[in-house]
């Protein structure tokens, strides 16, 4: 019996413990399907602290496997479905995966992946076919499970530019005995609220950081996990009332989507059920974080956080109405700190770069990339990922934009969160990005790239006259292009590297 498992299956054995759009699983259904897993990697010669790469969308199949890896003392890797066979050889090769589990959807773009990289991968799982070299996993020959021995994640995280970069911290011990991520799990969910019953909604890519973190969390305390391999808002308005969902993480694009759902949907949602959303990832506009508090109620608690350091903040509904636009206080073992250019601590009110102190030494490490570690760290034991903002008088952090994407026009700094957010405020615009494009006499100029709502319009001038009435004229768009669509990530992040690539490189409007 699967040792994460074995309470929820022996006490609520009958009762739904996930569910995609195709079927569900019991506590016990799982736990035996956890353990099928787990003979099956012991059979195909995977041993402690190998790596399994995860190429597969939000299905029942991903968190089988994700808890047998957490059993086995193997190390999961997952893989953005959005990257090309390229990017994912890159990946299984920095990685050392030894294996890579897929789905028929997303098969022929792994085994190209497997083609391209330079280590072969000896064990290729296909979940739900036999697929271009990819063995189903009822194939796989059974072993006797092997002494439980906790696994752990590796994350990819791309940062701003360059490689992506495997990042390795002290959340979980591989080989440790499964008691200590069991430990681990319980302090984590206590220190913010996770129940140990209840319903957990992903409608996120359950690859990024957050949503894993704020769907497996939940799953190994007892909550039930059911998951959207897509979002669609009005899908999820009424997944929440009629499953009755008490947790979620969500994004605030998917916010504004909710916000500007249909009239009768959004008159139709209860949520009665729900007990705490968590946000974070992106900057919230204070305006629809306000809307989603009025219509939801005060169930909305913000963090900040990073791949590298988990979370590092706390703010809940209440807090944020008194404290508007902050993303909270430190939650220990963090002490948040706002350095210079030299490193050394800045004065409450003062602008810099958020960095992130543990006196304990429980940083991170980025995965054979000791130089990339080494420029992370700002002073000892302090860190920072690149974000810029500041603290007030009671220590809260208020975030202002990652230091690579503010605009310096003239040599003023121009936040393009504080823009978008602005934009975002005139109702016929449903997504906005704001970036700095080069010019000849200031540097750069403040480009606006907005995406208009279906069968709404709206005018460049009419965009100009809507941000002057909101900000200071130095920070209005100087120009406008209007997109059928902006480039983001599932997990709702903007694509700003792209899009300063091409606007950078003079292929603007060609998007």
């Amino acid at each position: 019996m699967a040792e994460l498992l074995a309470a929820r299956a022996a006490d609520r054995g009958d009762e739904i413990a996930l569910a995609d759009e195709t079927g569900s699983r019991t506590w016990r259904e799982l736990d035996e399907r956890v353990d099928r897993w787990i003979s099956a990697f012991a059979a195909a010669g995977l041993e402690v602290g190998d790596r399994v790469a995860f190429f597969l969308g939000n299905r029942i199949e991903t968190y089988e496997a994700l808890l047998a890896c957490m059993h086995t003392g193997l190390v999961a890797v997952p893989v953005n479905w959005r990257l090309t066979p390229g990017e994912i050889a890159y990946i299984i090769d920095d990685s050392g995966a030894r294996a890579l589990i897929t789905e028929s959807v997303h098969a022929e773009t792994a085994a190209r992946a497997v083609a391209e990289a330079t280590a072969p991968v000896p064990v290729r799982i296909c979940v739900d076919a036999r697929r271009d070299g990819f063995e189903p996993l009822d194939r796989l020959p059974a072993a006797p499970p092997p002494e439980p021995l906790s696994g752990a994640v590796l994350l990819y995280t791309s940062g701003t530019s360059g490689r992506p970069k495997g990042v390795v911290n002290a959340r979980f011990k591989v080989g440790a005995p499964v008691s200590h991520t069991a430990l681990g799990a319980a302090k984590i969910c206590g220190g913010l609220g996770i129940p140990a019953e209840g319903r957990a909604l992903l409608a996120g890519p359950w690859y990024h950081s957050a949503q894993i973190f704020f769907s497996l969390y939940p799953l190994l305390n007892g909550c039930s996990l059911i998951m959207r391999r897509r979002f669609e808002p009005v899908e999820v308005l009424e997944l929440i009332d009629r499953e009755r969902i008490s947790i979620s993480h969500l994004v605030p694009i998917q916010f504004i989507r909710m916000l500007r759902a249909p009239e009768r949907a959004r008159e139709a949602f209860g949520g009665a059920s729900l007990l705490r959303i968590w946000h974070g990832g992106a900057p919230c506009p204070p305006d629809v974080k306000r809307a989603m508090i009025d219509w939801w109620g005060p169930v909305f608690t913000e963090y900040y956080a990073a791949t590298e350091a988990g979370i590092v903040t706390l703010i809940d509904s209440e807090t944020w109405l008194k404290k508007p636009g902050s993303v909270g206080t430190a939650v220990p073992p963090n002490e948040v700190v706002i350095v210079g250019d030299d490193g050394a601590a800045l004065p409450y009110g003062q602008e810099g770069r958020v960095g992130i102190h543990r006196s304990s030494g429980a940083g991170f490490s980025y995965h054979r990339a000791p130089d990339k570690t080494a420029g992370a760290f700002v002073a000892p034991d302090t860190f920072t990922v690149g974000d810029v903002g500041h603290l007030d008088e009671d220590g809260f952090l208020f975030l202002t934009a990652r230091s690579v994407e503010i605009i310096v026009s003239g040599g003023v700094n121009i936040y393009p969160a504080e823009v978008e957010a602005a934009l975002l405020r005139h109702a016929a615009v449903r997504d906005a990005a704001v970036l700095g494009i080069p010019d000849a006499e200031f540097g750069e100029r403040v480009k606006a790239v907005v995406q208009i709502e279906p069968g709404a319009e709206a005018t460049a001038a009419e965009l100009d006259r809507h941000c002057r009435d909101l900000l200071a004229g130095f920070k209005v768009p100087r120009s406008y292009d209007f997109v059928e669509e902006l480039p983001r990530e599932p997990t709702g992040k903007l694509a700003r590297a792209r899009l300063r690539e091409l606007y950078w490189s003079g292929e603007g409007r060609r998007i």
